[in-house]
């Protein structure tokens, strides 16, 4: 069947309960998402343009299909791919995004991918635990020192935003007074990702993007004349068969390894730490040992996914998901966060289970653009949750909201009680 010929009444999301501005279906989508995986494996959801993949197998195999991109522009003109001309009211947000991994295809991505991971290595990365652990210890002990008896402390805006920020600045060789600017363009920026967007949170992301990109060049030509043990260094120096990085391509991998890293690491503890104070035996589990922190890093991002949803175009016709067959110009959105629930990948999927230990969830993506901060993430949690154990009676003090934001699912605070 081609994707054109699905009934968009009979497969109608909305019918389901599927609305992203809704605050209800933002306070919990997972009963939505299980009907939109009952109605089918290709859902037409007309206010996005778009077709939504609710099902683990579409997902998965959509993030490996190479026919299937990010972006189109390295194949066509908006002309032949029968889009509108890019808006270019917001210049300064595009430059910062031209050159991210996220949003790059081969073969740009293939050769930023090879120069990057030469430096931001998985062992790289795990000889920073001492460092890392060092900062969060100082800052959980900060939080909970400052913690009110009744109140308790926001693990949000106490702990995790200023010791996920202070990380990233260390390993970037960010100075440390940057970091509560840092947090204010990176919120920005990240709204542009969202299903809508007003032109006043574009024009405010706008200007983030300006200030940050001006930031990293002052620091790119810091480097430059003063090399330093950081990654922004590294960056500048690093080279392969003679090809280096471009100070554009340099200001996109700072600012992207900021924003999905620090926004990613901050809603996962945020939403996982929910889940377990809404399941005191699982956190029971944790704090005395018999579960693994590691393991519950991999159900603390299934459960509450902090990325619910990532779109792709087709970029050749034939393409075929769920038997469903697609033509270039389709843009399918594959639901991150309902493919974590898909009772046909994981076994009774919506129970929270510290211990289950499955790191084949699609909470890093996959396949070309799988994650690569995740490494540094999952070792942002790891020792998150160490420092966390210590408290067996740690509890909410208020009910935690999430942010009227549904592509990245976060909470406005989570306060808890030692």
């Amino acid at each position: 069947m081609s994707a054109a010929d699905l009934d968009p009444v009979a497969l109608d999301p909305a019918a389901a309960g599927f609305d992203p501005a809704d605050p209800r279906f933002l306070a919990d989508p997972y009963p939505v998402f299980g009907r939109l995986r009952a109605l089918g494996p290709v859902l037409p959801f007309g206010p996005r343009g778009v077709y939504l993949l609710p099902r683990y197998a579409e997902v998965n195999a959509a993030l490996r299909d190479r026919r299937l991109g990010r972006d189109f522009k390295h194949l066509y003109t908006e002309e032949e791919f029968g889009q509108p001309a890019p808006d270019d009211r917001w210049p300064r947000w595009q430059l910062s995004e031209r050159w991210s991994l996220l949003n790059l295809e081969p073969p740009d991505h293939t050769r930023l991918r090879r120069l990057i991971t030469k430096v931001f290595t998985a062992r790289s990365v795990a000889a920073l635990r001492p460092r890392i652990a060092d900062i969060a210890a100082r800052r959980l002990d900060e939080a909970v020192g400052n913690s009110g008896a009744a109140a308790g402390f926001d693990l949000i805006g106490d702990y995790a935003q200023p010791f996920s920020v202070a990380v990233i600045c260390t390993l970037l060789g960010v100075p440390l007074p940057d970091g509560p600017k840092l947090l204010e363009w990176s919120h920005a920026i990240v709204k542009m990702y969202e299903f809508s967007t007003s032109d006043d949170e574009r024009g405010r992301a706008e200007i983030a993007a300006d200030e940050f990109i001006d930031r990293v060049r002052a620091l790119i030509a810091e480097r430059r004349t003063d090399p330093r043990e950081d990654l922004i260094t590294e960056l500048v120096q690093v080279s392969d068969s003679g090809d280096r990085l471009t100070e554009n391509e340099i200001v996109s991998t700072v600012i992207v390894l900021l924003n999905a890293g620090h926004e990613a690491t901050v809603n996962t503890l945020g939403n996982g730490m929910r889940a377990m104070m809404l399941h005191p035996a699982q956190w029971a589990r944790v704090t005395s040992g018999e579960v693994g922190t590691a393991a519950a890093v991999e159900e603390l991002i299934r459960w509450d996914a902090p990325l619910q949803l990532f779109e792709r175009w087709v970029l050749h016709d034939g393409v075929e998901l769920g038997g469903v067959e697609f033509r270039r110009g389709d843009r399918v959105a594959m639901m991150f966060g309902s493919a974590n629930r898909d009772p046909d990948r994981f076994p009774d999927p919506d129970a929270f289970d510290a211990g289950r230990g499955d790191a084949t969830h699609i909470g890093f993506g996959g396949g070309l653009h799988f994650c690569i901060g995740a490494p540094l993430a999952r070792l942002e949690l790891e020792v998150s949750l160490d420092l966390l154990r210590r408290y067996p009676d740690l509890h909410l003090t208020e009910t935690p909201v999430y942010q009227p934001y549904f592509v990245i699912r976060g909470l406005s605070a989570l306060r808890l009680q030692p």
